[in-house]
Parts: structure tokens; C-alpha cells; sequence
């Protein structure tokens, strides 16, 4: 029996740890951010910042939707602050160029991220040109993955059929809507526990180690029948 990968004619890809390995850490400098706009916005010490930080985490799904459902907040600020990176910690990737030259169908990248932080990571890996689109937490409505009324969202701005759709991530359960939905779902394993929660779940199809390599050899099989 061949497999949905064979057929796929859409392909999202999550941005963070998925696009760059994870390795990168570029998380880190995230999480520095977001804890330093807090502090600064509520004339705060960087300890009591962490723990709202966290809890709003916790308990919205995301720390930016929290501050906005609590305090009002509007998101521009904080977007643009917390993803002013450094990035060049991130290499070029020629060969995973390569290989989304030769994936076949249409290209998404959705992040619970801002567009502006998707151009700067996919421009200094040297594979923004493949993607057709981004759908960032702003055109998600600011409803974070793994929140299902999101994917719905996604689905219909792009006019994507699920069942001709692979998604690929590295948190295992923002692939649960997906695999509802009708996507293949493809999981990469960082290290980092939202990937490895997954064990025995019903809602991953594949589970891989490095997204450049996989991609590579599937696009090589693709003569053959992508298998």
C-alpha cells in the first residue's frame, strides 16, 4: 500500500527546532526576551517576570496570549522584541535547500512565532524561496498550536485538502489536531521532552532524527515512489 507521503500536495513545516536543529538553542535567547519585556513593562524584578511568564505559559497556551487576555496587551511590541535575536548562530543549509527544491507540491511554514521571525531564520538558512506561505500566530488569530480551530483556519485560508497534507514538527502534540484532521504527521525527535512524550500515540505516522537528512532521501526515493 503506498503511503500519503506519495500523494502529499501540501507540506507544513513547524519553524523552530524543526527547520534548524534544535541544537541552535535559539529558544534560549526567546526565552531571555520575554522574560525582559515582562519585567520592563510591569517595572518588575526578572524573577517575579519568569514565574508570569511561566504561568501565562501554562495556563493560555502561550505567554503572549496570556498578557493579552489578562492585561490588554497589544502583541506588536512584544512580537518584535522577544524575536530580535541573533540568528547567525544558525548555518546556512545548502543541502536542505536542495532537497525542498525537489519536494514536490506547495510549501507552508506555521509557527506559533511572527512572520518577521520565520523571514530571518528561513533568509539565513537560505530556504525562504521555497515556502509559498507562513501563517504565523497573527494569522492564526493569536490561537497557538495546538488549539484545533487554528488548523481549521489554515485549512481554509489555503485551500488545503488534509488527507493530500503532511505536517511536520517537533512537539508531538501539536501534531494531534493535525492527525484528526486527516494529515500524515511526521515527529522529529530534539531530545527535549515535547518530543519524546509521544511514545506509543496513535497520532504520529513517522518519527525521525534530523529533518535535512530525511527530506533528502525521500526526495531521492521520489523516482521510485516516495515509500
Amino acid at each position: 500500500m503506498q503511503s500519503p507521503l506519495a500523494n502529499a500536495k501540501h507540506w507544513v513545516f513547524d519553524l523552530d527546532n524543526t527547520l534548524y536543529p534544535p541544537g541552535c538553542n535559539l529558544f534560549y535567547q526567546v526565552d531571555v526576551r520575554m522574560r525582559e519585556f515582562i519585567a520592563k513593562h510591569f517595572d518588575i524584578e526578572l524573577d517575579e517576570a519568569f514565574k508570569l511568564q511561566k504561568r501565562y505559559f501554562r495556563e493560555y497556551g502561550t505567554t503572549l496570549n496570556g498578557l493579552m487576555q489578562v492585561h490588554g496587551m497589544k502583541p506588536e511590541p512584544f512580537l518584535n522584541y522577544v524575536h530580535d535575536i541573533d540568528v547567525s548562530v544558525i548555518e546556512p543549509s545548502p543541502v536542505l535547500d536542495r532537497a525542498l527544491a525537489k519536494l514536490p507540491g506547495k510549501k507552508i511554514i506555521y509557527t506559533n512565532g511572527s512572520f518577521d521571525h520565520a523571514e530571518r531564520i528561513t533568509n539565513r538558512l537560505g530556504i525562504r524561496d521555497h515556502f509559498d506561505n507562513i501563517f504565523d500566530i497573527i494569522a492564526a488569530d493569536f490561537r497557538p498550536k495546538p488549539d484545533e480551530s487554528a488548523y481549521h483556519s489554515l485549512l481554509s485560508k489555503y485551500h488545503i485538502d488534509p488527507l493530500e497534507t503532511v505536517m511536520v514538527e517537533d512537539v508531538a502534540q501539536n501534531l494531534e489536531p493535525a492527525k484528526k484532521l486527516g494529515m500524515a504527521t511526521v515527529l522529529i525527535h530534539t531530545g527535549h521532552r515535547w518530543s519524546e512524550d509521544a511514545d506509543g500515540v496513535d497520532y504520529v505516522d513517522h518519527r525521525i532524527d534530523d529533518l535535512t537528512v530525511w527530506l533528502s532521501e525521500l526526495v531521492e526515493e521520489k523516482s521510485d515512489g516516495i515509500a
